[in-house]
Parts: C-alpha cells; structure tokens; sequence
C-alpha cells in the first residue's frame, strides 16, 4: 500500500445499518442496535472475534467523526491505550478542551495525514460514517473492515447514503468466520 492505512471498522447489519432507529444520548446505538455488537461478547477469546477485536486495538491513533465521538462519551479522552484521537468536526468551538490526547479537525486531510503520523507503522482506526464518508470524498480512506452481522434492522444510520462521488471498487482480501458474525476487509480501489 506504501502508506499507513485509514481502516474503517464498523458493525452492520446485512441491510446497511450502523445503529438501530432513534440512536441518541442514552440510547446511542438506537432500538435493537445493540445487537450489531453481541460478537464483542468474544473479545477477549482466542478465537477470531478475539482476533479481529485485538487488531482493532492495536492500531497506533484513531480517527472519529464528532457525532461518534460524542455519543460514546469522548471516551472519556481514552479509546485505547492511550492512542492520539482525531475528531473530525464541522466546527472548533474554542471553549470546548478536548480531553486526554483527543485534537479536533475541521480540515479532513490534516486530519488523515496527521493520524497517520502519529500511527507510525500501525493502521489507523476510524469509527463513524460522516467520517467514513467524509474519508472516503477526501481520497484518504485506505479500508473498510466490516463486521457483517446477521440481522435485518429495517431502519436507523445507514453506513454510507449517496453522496454523489460517485463509483468506488473494492477489492475482498480478508473473510473471517466468527460466532454471529462474518469479518470482511475490502481495500478500495484508488
């Protein structure tokens, strides 16, 4: 690839959903979303859930779009080990102190280049889709990892609508069998 990876790793249902209907403080993975996540119930396995969970984890920054990142409580300044967090926003509100190592970005390929700095030789994780797509519209998204649960949601965030950017291949290098659900790694197609 020659560059270190922008990967995007996201639950979904077969029919495209991030979230369940309704997703909110409170409630941030919508009605009957919880469900795209029962495999995390393997993270710490040996199996591949644990696998996938563990590569997950040992990527060297992330890259978050701020309704992500808000709805998961900031992670309290922390989603692994410590890793940089890069928040891509609409708006710097310059009273707002970003916690623990999180800096926030309104300019999406400082963000992609200043991740992928602080990654060093480790892939970049991303979570979101305004920040998959917003990625994705920017040429800087490397990878989709999606974690394709078998469920059919029928409503809630879907992880890419149409944005008019038209035509994007992809290429299958990685299908891996876990207990509900089937990982699935594409690369796209520059």
């Amino acid at each position: 690839m020659g560059r270190t990876p922008l990967r995007l790793y996201m639950s979904m249902s077969v029919d495209g959903y991030i979230a369940g209907p309704d997703d909110r403080t409170g409630q941030e993975l919508g009605r009957n979303g919880g469900r795209l996540f029962n495999w995390l119930d393997d993270r710490m396995s040996e199996g591949i859930n644990g696998q996938v969970y563990a590569e997950a984890v040992s990527t060297g920054a992330v890259i978050s779009g701020r309704r992500t990142y808000e709805l998961a409580g900031r992670w309290q300044g922390d989603h692994h080990d410590g890793v940089p967090i890069h928040v891509l926003t609409h708006n710097i509100d310059p009273a707002d102190e970003p916690p623990g190592s999180v800096k926030y970005y309104t300019d999406v390929n400082a963000c992609a280049n200043e991740a992928r700095e602080a990654a060093g030789d480790r892939a970049v994780l991303v979570h979101g889709a305004g920040a998959a797509q917003a990625l994705l519209a920017a040429g800087q998204l490397d990878e989709l990892e999606l974690h394709l649960v078998p469920v059919l949601l029928d409503g809630g965030r879907r992880l890419f609508e149409p944005t008019g950017h038209g035509h994007v291949e992809l290429e299958l290098v990685r299908r891996l069998e876990g207990r509900d659900v089937t990982h699935l790694r594409y690369r796209i197609v520059h």
